[in-house]
């Protein structure tokens, strides 16, 4: 073929795993499932996951979404998202007299357990996450007074504890694999005999996508990530594209905020999403690329993720009660 007449072929890498971890999906599926059994309107304090379009989605169909307990009427349903509450907030639905439904991902409630098994035998318990994330406020509450919140190498070499040889480290499970496995290598220096919980605490999905994200970074000119920037673990797909040798990556909320400036004389495109995207965004942004000429897409696996989780059981009680089952 004449060079001159030949065409540079424009092409789409899709990470895989990408989008819902089973933590979400639960999540999405309680609510859907209350709205459907006790009918209109359901309480869910917080967003349920960190994600717009799933939060109108839900709204659209009944739900309504308040910041505190103190918001949701008396007597009244209310959900509980997937990155998990204190103590004191289930205290507070009950002398409010409200139905609860806890729709904390069962991975957070690892780390709530392993929180208070510490402060149970009295360990200082430095927690490493970002300030005011909801899922750290949930678990700095299960032992306020034994946690000490750490994000990254900085006030890992600063944090003060009572007893150096009595210190266990906990983390948040959106964060990045490598920065968090960095923030524990300097508080093992400052405390040789650090204690950590028995598996990691970052979770799966978290891992996973990261892993994905990587395996298509270093031949793609640009980096498109699906995901809220609400959502700690899309913005940490675009940090560890960055790091892992894209020319550059960007989170969008969907195809409508891609600037085709970002493509310019981009041939390969990598592609993936954040845990609590629903596939449909993903879809919208093929298309919107295959309309762009990146029509050749190939999907990179990284793993195959099969893991489900039970609906939490105080809805499936009712969901059985009620023949729905």
């Amino acid at each position: 073929m004449d060079p001159a007449t030949e065409t540079t072929v424009k092409r789409v890498l899709v990470a895989k795993p990408r989008g819902y971890c089973a933590g979400v999906d639960r999540a999405v599926i309680t609510v859907e499932k209350a709205l459907e059994l006790y009918g209109a309107p359901v309480y869910v304090r917080k967003q349920i996951v960190h994600n717009l379009h799933v939060v109108k989605a839900l709204e659209g169909k009944g739900a309504v979404f308040v910041e505190e307990t103190d918001e949701v009427p008396e007597g009244a349903i209310v959900v509980f998202s997937a990155h998990g509450v204190a103590p004191v907030v289930h205290e507070e639905a009950a002398a409010r007299s409200l139905k609860t439904i806890d729709a904390t991902c069962p991975l957070v409630t690892k780390v709530h357990l392993e929180a208070r098994r510490f402060a149970a035998d009295d360990y200082d318990i430095v927690l490493i996450g970002h300030e005011g994330h909801e899922e750290v406020v949930g678990t700095t509450g299960q032992a306020p007074d034994n946690i000490h919140l750490v994000d990254g190498v900085e006030e890992a070499a600063t944090v003060a504890v009572r007893d150096p040889a009595k210190v266990a480290y906990l983390s948040q499970t959106t964060l990045s694999v490598d920065e968090t496995n960095v923030t524990v290598d300097a508080l093992r220096t400052r405390f040789p005999l650090l204690a950590g919980p028995p598996s990691a605490d970052i979770c799966y999905a978290t891992q996973n996508r990261q892993v994905a994200v990587k395996q298509i970074s270093e031949g793609s000119g640009v980096v498109l990530v699906v995901g809220s920037r609400n959502s700690s673990n899309s913005v940490r797909l675009v940090e560890v594209a960055r790091g892992a040798g894209a020319a550059s990556a960007y989170l969008v909320d969907d195809a409508s905020e891609i600037d085709e400036a970002w493509l310019e004389g981009v041939t390969t495109v990598g592609l993936t999403s954040g845990a609590s995207v629903p596939e449909d965004l993903v879809d919208g942004v093929l298309s919107w690329l295959a309309e762009h000429g990146y029509a050749d897409v190939e999907e990179v696996t990284a793993a195959n993720e099969s893991l489900l989780f039970a609906l939490p059981p105080e809805l499936r009680r009712d969901l059985k009660a009620a023949g729905r089952t």
